[in-house]
Order: structure tokens, then C-alpha cells, then sequence
């Protein structure tokens, strides 16, 4: 649960970077639980959503964020707003 959470910012973007290149090179599928969803977006094709130990949303974060399906589900991707923001600007 939240692995890389208490980590400085540019340690944090490190370690990112090179458990993405492992997780590609070992062509596995990972399970990672973060709160972060910048974070779930950089690691992950498909995200799951959970409150409460049911899932409530499973989809890309573009599909989480436009249909969400239930209130929850908005207000978790509303704060983190920008976040979300600064990741799309930086993927540009």
C-alpha cells in the first residue's frame, strides 16, 4: 500500500521510472495500490477504484474521470484535479 508515497519528489520520480522499465521488461502484470491517481495513471492501462474493499470503477483514468459511475468515483478524481493536470501537461 502506497509503496512510493513517502518518498521525496525526485526519488518518488526515479524509482517511477525504473519500476516502469521493470515491470515492462518482466512483462508481468502488477498489482500497485496508491491514492495517488497520477501516479496510477503513469503505471497503469487500467485502474480500479475502491472504497469501502468493494471495486466501484474499473477503466482508464479518461474513463473514470468522464463517466464516472457513481458519486464517489467523481469526487475522488475531482480532488486530484490538478495533479491530473500537471501529469496531462507533462506528457505532452
Amino acid at each position: 500500500d502506497e509503496p512510493l508515497g513517502a518518498l521525496d519528489p525526485m526519488i518518488r520520480y526515479q524509482l517511477q521510472q525504473e519500476l516502469k522499465a521493470i515491470f515492462t521488461r518482466l512483462g508481468k502484470s502488477v498489482l500497485m495500490v496508491t491514492h495517488d491517481i497520477a501516479e496510477a495513471a503513469f503505471f497503469a492501462q487500467t485502474l480500479v477504484l475502491m472504497r469501502e474493499g468493494r471495486i466501484v470503477q474499473t477503466g482508464s483514468v479518461n474513463e473514470l474521470a468522464s463517466t464516472p459511475a457513481e458519486p464517489f468515483v467523481e469526487a475522488f478524481i475531482s480532488a486530484q484535479r490538478e495533479p491530473m493536470a500537471q501529469l496531462a501537461e507533462a506528457l505532452k
